[in-house]
């Protein structure tokens, strides 16, 4: 069987030809459990080459594009995890496919089947490799153990994801032929965490697998031995919280995978100084010495970083300009400590605010010198004209966000904070204000797809300048585990194992980076105990990486994901459930998430894998 594969740099990067001819690439075409027929495919070929087997490794990697590289017309179960954490929302047109969020998921749902599916598809492809790749002629056994090592890691990676989202699936960790056989129960949520331990440690004890792959390298985004460690240590933390009577034994093998990373040469970047953290999800910056594992981008149509689109703004500088579709939550976007790390508080910076209405506190937002008109549809709107400063309007609420964490401006376009974007192919400055005027050269406001709202939008992987012009073409690579991360990490394993103050180191060298008060140095920052330091822990978790895929999971894993996405925390105010949702920067909501019910936490099985292999077994909640 042959499939045509585009070939453009970044499948270059990994080796791949234009015609790859191997075992499972018709998963592309077909749905995964679906026909007997659609998988009676020979493989014997791809194996008796080592040309044509290292093609059928390389299709795993290719897999990475199906998810992380959409383009206009693709399906919206491809949404990031991100989404389905309380750090951000989907703007109206899309949020609606968000099915744990929306309140009329069912297991028919086609974001449950297609991630269901997605994932397998990994599994299956690592499957086949694992069992044919010794039996290549002219591979020699170096080389034969490094690839069955990295599909191993994929194998894991696809059982890591499926076990979060489903807790429990069915494990298959040998080659399948025919789909028909593939009619396995599934095993339970600690037994599949066991196997993805298992695989990751046959990569990390495996020789021949590179511990890191340097920058420049032709080889660089493929798997290594640290970042097996850092998913086997990901995994133990996950095991840690259903494995009670065993905690501490996994979180301290979870310490010690991620300690180990450090003897690579790992580091935080700080090449650009003060401005690192802003720097380092830049194409220029992303193969420094932070970035373990990542998905190679390119400037291919299809091929590049969709965040830069699906991030962006209409002044961000690809053609026809990019969407807003993921926007900052202003809860996440309030929790960001002030400068001397005291909590922020609206009132501190705007009196009455917490006994003002939504609508009443929009006129903190308005720009300075508005025009009758503005003011009279502002006052029908329900501002509260009498707080309005004419001439100080705008520097009153950039205070509020200047004083901060220097990361919030790093991660997020803030009222009256400029954008350097791009207009029909000219560099510009913008900046966020409102209402509205227009992007031309009298106002260079930022336009977006929401102009009749008032959001909050990202700065993180959003293009500056004519630094991308295609669309759907960013080669910024899609970070999915970096140092700081790691550094998070150990410092969460030392805190529960009541190693506290050297989690409070580790945590200061990530804020030191940014120029952010370290803890410990004032009554603000002084740790009470160990259950402050978690607090402190999981709030440095959403600062450093918010926006980058890795809340929803920290979320489900914390327990603390239907408070956080269902509930209104803007403002300090505690609120009920099924309050949260989008809103405009000073609260008034586009639309509210709709919690089902505590069941929500585990992905229903698919209805559809249901009907064609009766082992399957639902989850509690889930009727199908």
């Amino acid at each position: 069987m042959k499939v045509n594969i585009r070939c453009s740099e970044s499948m270059r990067r990994y080796g791949i030809a234009v015609i790859v001819p191997f075992a499972l690439a018709f998963f592309a075409a077909c749905d995964f459990l679906d026909l007997k027929s659609s998988y009676q495919v020979a493989s014997e070929n791809v194996w008796s080459k080592a040309t044509l087997a290292r093609q059928a490794v390389t299709g795993i990697y290719s897999e990475f594009y199906t998810r992380y590289s959409t383009t206009e017309n693709e399906n919206s179960w491809k949404i990031g995890y991100e989404a389905y954490s309380s750090v951000m929302d989907t703007d109206k047109n899309w949020y609606h496919n968000m099915a744990v969020c929306y309140g009329d998921a069912t297991p028919s749902s086609a974001t449950f089947a297609n991630m269901f599916k997605y994932w397998y598809t990994f599994i299956f492809r690592a499957n086949d490799v694992i069992a044919h790749i010794g039996a290549v002629p002219d591979m020699s056994a170096e080389e034969k153990s490094k690839l069955s090592s990295e599909a191993k890691f994929f194998r894991a990676f696809g059982y890591f994801n499926l076990n979060v989202l489903y807790r429990g699936v069915p494990l298959y960790l040998e080659y399948i032929e025919d789909a028909g056989s593939a009619t396995k129960p599934r095993s339970s949520e600690k037994a599949v965490w066991e196997a993805v331990i298992a695989d990751l440690s046959s990569c990390v004890e495996d020789e021949n697998l590179p511990g890191r792959y340097m920058a420049g390298s032709e080889d660089y985004g493929h798997v290594c031995k640290a970042a097996a460690l850092a998913y086997r240590g990901q995994a133990y933390q996950f095991i840690a919280e259903i494995d009670t009577e065993r905690r501490k034994e996994w979180l301290e093998k979870a310490l010690a995978d991620f300690e180990a990373i450090e003897k690579y040469g790992y580091a935080l970047f700080k090449a650009a100084g003060k401005d690192s953290f802003a720097k380092l999800l830049k194409p220029a910056n992303e193969q420094c010495d932070e970035m373990i594992f990542s998905i190679r981008m390119t400037s291919v149509a299809g091929m590049g970083n969709p965040r830069a689109v699906l991030y962006g703004n209409r002044c961000t500088g690809v053609t026809n300009g990019a969407w807003n579709n993921y926007l900052p939550n202003p809860a996440f976007v309030e929790s960001f400590e002030n400068a001397d790390g005291s909590a922020f508080d609206w009132e501190d910076y705007l009196p009455g605010w917490n006994s003002m209405t939504p609508e009443q506190r929009s006129v903190f937002f308005l720009r300075n010198e508005m025009t009758v008109p503005e003011i009279a549809k502002m006052q029908e709107y329900g501002a509260d004209m009498s707080k309005y400063l004419k001439y100080a309007n705008e520097e009153r609420v950039k205070k509020a966000y200047d004083e901060r964490d220097p990361r919030l401006k790093m991660a997020v376009i803030t009222p009256y904070s400029t954008y350097n974007g791009a207009i029909a192919g000219t560099a510009a400055t913008f900046t966020l204000r409102w209402p509205y005027r227009g992007d031309g050269k009298e106002w260079r406001d930022i336009r977006t797809d929401t102009n009749s709202m008032f959001y909050y939008l990202w700065r993180k992987y959003v293009p500056e300048g004519l630094e991308s012009t295609i669309r759907w073409a960013y080669e910024q690579d899609v970070i999915l585990c970096r140092y700081a991360e790691i550094l998070l990490r150990r410092a969460e394993c030392l805190n529960e194992l009541g190693r506290t103050g050297e989690a409070v180191d580790i945590v200061n060298m990530v804020r030191e980076r940014t120029g952010h008060i370290k803890l410990n140095t004032n009554i603000y920052t002084t740790v009470a105990d160990q259950d402050d330091m978690r607090r402190r822990i999981r709030s440095e978790f959403y600062w450093e990486l918010g926006g980058e895929d890795s809340m929803y999971f920290n979320e489900l894993r914390w327990g603390t994901w239907m408070d956080r996405k269902f509930r209104d925390h803007s403002s300090g105010v505690e609120a009920e459930m099924n309050t949260n949702g989008l809103m405009q920067v000073w609260g008034t909501k586009t639309y509210t998430w709709y919690a089902l019910g505590d069941y929500v936490h585990t992905w229903a099985i698919p209805a559809k894998e249901r009907e064609m292999n009766p082992a399957l077994t639902q989850n509690s909640g889930w009727n199908d």
